[in-house]
């Protein structure tokens, strides 16, 4: 790639910016924001990315800043972070996003029609950023990256263990959802991003799929323009800026207005109120050993807060145990417990102030994934105290810079904290391990020079090894460059049982101009039957299906499904309460399980079944408040769709999706299920063998009625319309 690769990032969840990032101000902001908002600074430093966009939600709430309703945020001359409208305007947790998250495709897919510009490849954050991820990959034929940050299997054995059921656990934080998600993308992605081997072995190896992932292991960087050693300050060149001076002293006011005896050492502990940080643990440790607290002062950072009461339930339960905990213990002079920090300016200066007064870091979370923590406070000169499970573990093992303990067990805590505190040499050989261990092994320049080599590596053994993104079909970027969009009716259009009459002719046509025309089938029929179709007659190739009437749409002969039209129609829609009352209802029986369909209640009709009764049934409907369209074919079969759902509606979908004018649309068909594709603003063509109910059409002057049948007809309609 000469001119270097564009790179889309997406994480559509949390608070998102560039300036002053809220890390730790919910559940939702925690390290992963700080993670990608710094990957995508360091990647877009890389000479071979010509650009990166972050995609992520945009928000415009009153509760929140304004700034995230800005919809393109430009970090640098080659990155950009770009928020996307889904599921409305207001700030929502991210389980409650999975419904939207086809709304942010269709989205995204315009906009990268607008800029007229295609990534190379995309790269997913959490489940929910990897869906994303996932869907663009299949539409333009790219790689796909994913990092899973934290899986839902390992949280929802957490949830088990802490009592939750397996319903109450799926109904509040989506679990299926997400967990289908994290297994499809062990087969579907080209490269999972991991941070250590534990994260491989422990929390993708609960997963069905975890043999046909592809893991690399690129461990997070850190950002050593912030993250520096304590004792710099100290230099004779170095001067302190405004801004760190500040915040220096904003640190130093918050922790030491708590504490009798600031000078002494301080054992450091920084996360989002998050019961898996173990706060707990640390406070306990202290609490009970009054040597320990002789010896040094303590503070918690447990993500930002203001008014405790006005926050959500799981966060109060952890902010007022902590507080009850320090009460407990009298721990008032000895622990401070501030309510905010920022990520930027402040909690570096936190770490250093700790280390100035030979403090100690802990990391009290057991089995972490990664703990960047750690890393943070190695980079700073403060020694640690983790778990020796996860990626805790093999940090302290590269870094030589603490001490692994228990984690849930207070007494070990304390233990390793008294025993670094106590010994000076101990505590500077831990201290300068981890300065140098972070610099050669944690730094964002190493982190993205292996990533890029991934990048290059997936492009270079594309043709030689058929990777998983060289046999998606890319057929995204036929649809958004395509001039002319051609969609037929099937049965009764294009063929009538044996008689295929030219037909042959039209798929010659339509390979002609394939370069420039999409080719798409709009049929009664479901996906099954008409594959069916495809295998018996020579059809043209398809780019397009419309299937069941207009509630299903997919993309080549592959059947790619659209799922940002499933999400569309679903709205309103109640299949089973449909059922259910539609056996009261006198003259029609359901259809064979074959004709059914999701979005699609299929039934026979009594031979003396009148548009009477179709209004009868509406207001049968209506008085039951469900809502559905009925469609009525050759007085025998009644199908009911969702509302939303139509052959017609499917193509102005389409229009809008692909960002291609209705007026280069020309519809075919030959009866009454045709009728709302053939009108409005696309040019219809309507074949000579048509039913009687297509005869009031011929006044419309957007509507050709030809001399042929079938394919025939359909060719002489194309050539009029394009001659």
């Amino acid at each position: 790639m000469n001119n270097g690769y564009y790179i889309q990032l997406f994480s559509p969840h949390g608070l998102i910016r560039y300036q002053n990032p809220e890390v730790g101000r919910d559940k939702d902001t925690g390290g992963q924001v700080k993670y990608v908002l710094e990957f995508l600074e360091n990647l877009s430093q890389h000479p071979q990315v010509r650009k990166v966009d972050l995609f992520t939600r945009r928000i415009i709430d009153k509760r929140v800043s304004s700034s995230y309703e800005k919809e393109i945020e430009t970090v640098n001359e080659k990155a950009r972070i770009i928020r996307m409208t889904c599921g409305g305007n207001a700030y929502r947790p991210k389980e409650s996003l999975w419904d939207h998250l086809d709304e942010f495709v269709d989205k995204t897919i315009r906009f990268i029609e607008k800029q007229d510009d295609f990534p190379n490849a995309v790269h997913g954050h959490y489940a929910d950023g990897n869906y994303l991820a996932g869907q663009i990959s299949e539409v333009f034929g790219i790689p796909f990256i994913a990092t899973g940050h934290s899986l839902g299997r390992n949280k929802q054995q957490i949830l088990w263990k802490e009592g939750m059921s397996v319903d109450k656990i799926n109904e509040k934080f989506n679990m299926q959802r997400r967990i289908e998600t994290e297994e499809s993308l062990l087969k579907e992605a080209d490269v999972i991003i991991v941070s250590t081997q534990h994260e491989i072995d422990t929390q993708y190896g609960l997963y069905q799929n975890h043999k046909a992932g592809h893991f690399e292991m690129i461990p997070p960087g850190v950002n050593t323009e912030l993250f520096f050693p304590f004792y710099r300050y100290d230099m004779p060149s170095y001067k302190m800026g405004l801004e760190q001076e500040q915040a220096l002293y904003r640190v130093n006011s918050d922790i030491e207005r708590f504490l009798f005896n600031p000078a002494k050492p301080l054992i450091l502990s920084i996360g989002r109120a998050d019961k898996r940080k173990n706060f707990e643990a640390i406070i306990q440790a202290y609490g009970q050993d009054k040597e320990l607290q002789a010896m040094a002062n303590l503070a918690i950072f447990a993500g930002v807060r203001k008014d405790i009461a006005q926050m959500p339930a799981d966060e109060q339960d952890i902010l007022t145990n902590l507080l009850l905990l320090l009460d407990k213990y009298d721990l008032y002079g000895k622990m401070a417990i501030p309510k905010k920090n920022d990520p930027t300016l402040e909690v570096p200066e936190i770490y250093r102030l700790a280390a100035r007064k030979k403090g100690v870091f802990v990391n009290a979370t057991p089995g972490e994934n990664f703990g960047l923590t750690i890393v943070e406070a190695a980079a700073c000169g403060l020694p640690v105290v983790a778990s020796p499970t996860g990626g805790p573990k093999e940090i302290l093992e590269q870094c030589e810079n603490g001490l692994l303990v228990d984690v849930e067990n207070p007494v070990a805590i304390a233990d390793a904290l008294k025993k670094i505190i106590a010994d000076g040499a101990l505590w500077e050989s831990y201290s300068g391990n981890g300065i140098r261990a972070t610099n050669q092994l944690y730094s964002w320049q190493a982190h993205c020079t292996k990533y890029m080599e991934i990048i290059e590596n997936l492009f270079k053994r594309k043709d030689k090894e058929g990777l998983k993104f060289a046999n998606r079909t890319a057929f995204g970027k036929k649809l958004a460059k395509a001039q002319q969009f051609i969609i037929s009716d099937l049965d009764g259009t294009l063929i009538e049982g044996t008689n295929v009459e030219g037909l042959k002719e039209l798929k010659q046509w339509i390979v002609e101009h394939k370069e420039e025309v999409v080719f798409g089938v709009a049929s009664g029929r479901n996906r099954e039957i008409t594959e069916q179709a495809f295998a018996r007659y020579d059809l043209p190739t398809p780019d397009v299906l419309i299937c069941s009437a207009g509630s299903e749409i997919y993309y080549t002969e592959k059947f790619i499904p659209d799922n940002g039209w499933e999400s569309h129609i679903d709205y309103q829609w109640k299949r089973k309460e449909l059922e259910k009352e539609l056996k009261k209802f006198p003259g029609i029986r359901l259809q064979e399980p074959a004709a059914q369909w999701p979005f699609k209640l299929s039934y026979y009709v009594h031979k003396n079944f009148s548009e009477d009764d179709i209004a009868n049934l509406y207001k049968f409907l209506d008085d039951r408040k469900l809502r559905a369209k009925l469609l009525l074919t050759d007085n025998k079969y009644l199908d009911l769709l969702p509302f939303r759902a139509s052959k017609g509606n499917a193509v102005r979908y389409l229009s809008y999706k692909w960002k291609v004018p209705l007026e280069h649309f020309i519809t075919a068909g030959n009866s009454g299920n045709d009728k709302d594709m053939l009108i409005g603003k696309t040019k219809g063509i309507v074949v000579a063998n048509y039913s009687p109910e297509l005869e009031e059409l011929r006044d419309n002057k957007f509507i050709y009625f030809t001399q042929q049948p079938l394919s025939k007809g359909v060719l002489e309609g194309i050539r009029f319309y394009l001659s």
